[in-house]
C-alpha cells in the first residue's frame, strides 16, 4: 500500500482547524502523514495546527506553490490535496489506494454542507461535469501518485484556476478515477455570497478561463473565501 501524504493549504481557518485535523487522526494511524502549509494566518492557525500535524511550515500567499512546497516536503508516493473545510469519508486512505492501483490520479465525488437546497443540485452538477471532462476541483481532494505528480510539473502557480489546470495535464497522462463515496465540503461560499449568484460566477469564470482570459484577473472577480463560521466545517 502506498505512503499517502496529506497537503492541508491554510489561510486563516483557526475556527475549523483543529476539528479538521483531528478527523485525520485514523489516517495518520494508519500510517499517513499531514503537512499544513500556511499562507500569512493571522489567527493563530499554525499553533493550533502543530499538536495534530507532522509538519506545519510557512509559505508566501498562493494557491499552487503552497501545494507544491507541501508535496516536496512530505514522504509519501501518493499526495491528497485537501481544504480545511472538506470532510474525507472515514476510509479514504484505502480508496486512494484502491484508485491509484488502476489510475495515476483521481478525485472524490462532492456534496456540499448547507441548508440552501439547491447545494445538493450543485454538487450533483460538479459531479456530472466531472466525469464527463475528466477536470477536478480543489473541493473534489483531488489525489495522484508522486510520480504523475512530478511528471506534470505539480501545480502551476496561478492566483485561480491552478486545479484545472493540473487537471488538464494529468489527463494526458489519463483519465481521473472518480471515487463515489463524497467529500463533503462546506457551502460558506454558496450561502455567503448567494446560491444562484455564485452558481453563475463560477460559470463565467470557467467560461472565461477557457477562452484565455488570465487567472490574475479572474481572481480579482472571485474574492476571499469567507471566514468559517464555529458550526460550519463540514460533517462526513
Amino acid at each position: 500500500m502506498r505512503r499517502l501524504t496529506i497537503i492541508v493549504p491554510v489561510l486563516n481557518e483557526a475556527v475549523i482547524l483543529a476539528d479538521a485535523l483531528a478527523a485525520l487522526a485514523p489516517l495518520r494511524a494508519r500510517g499517513a502523514e499531514v503537512i499544513v502549509v500556511d499562507s500569512g494566518s493571522s489567527d493563530g492557525s499554525p499553533d493550533l495546527a502543530r499538536p495534530l500535524a507532522d509538519q506545519v511550515v510557512a509559505a508566501p500567499r498562493g494557491r499552487g506553490a503552497p501545494l507544491n512546497l507541501g508535496a516536496a516536503l512530505g514522504t509519501g508516493d501518493a499526495l491528497l490535496f485537501l481544504h480545511a473545510d472538506t470532510a474525507l469519508p472515514q476510509d479514504a486512505d484505502r480508496l486512494i489506494a484502491a484508485a491509484l492501483s488502476r489510475r495515476a490520479w483521481g478525485r472524490f465525488d462532492l456534496r456540499i454542507a448547507g441548508r440552501h437546497p439547491l447545494l445538493t443540485v450543485v454538487a450533483h452538477m460538479i459531479n456530472w461535469r466531472s466525469r464527463l471532462t475528466g477536470i477536478a476541483t480543489g473541493d473534489q481532494a483531488i489525489f495522484v501518485t508522486r510520480a504523475a505528480f512530478m511528471a506534470v510539473g505539480g501545480f502551476p502557480d496561478l492566483p485561480l484556476m491552478e486545479d484545472i489546470a493540473m487537471s488538464r495535464q494529468l489527463k494526458r497522462l489519463c483519465r481521473p478515477c472518480c471515487v463515489g463515496a463524497p467529500v463533503v465540503t462546506s457551502g460558506r461560499r454558496w450561502e455567503h455570497h448567494g446560491v444562484l449568484r455564485t452558481i453563475v460566477l463560477m460559470w463565467r469564470l470557467r467560461l472565461a478561463y477557457y477562452f484565455g482570459v488570465e487567472p490574475a484577473r479572474l481572481a480579482l472577480r472571485y474574492g476571499p473565501v469567507p471566514p468559517s463560521a464555529a458550526q460550519g466545517r463540514a460533517r462526513p
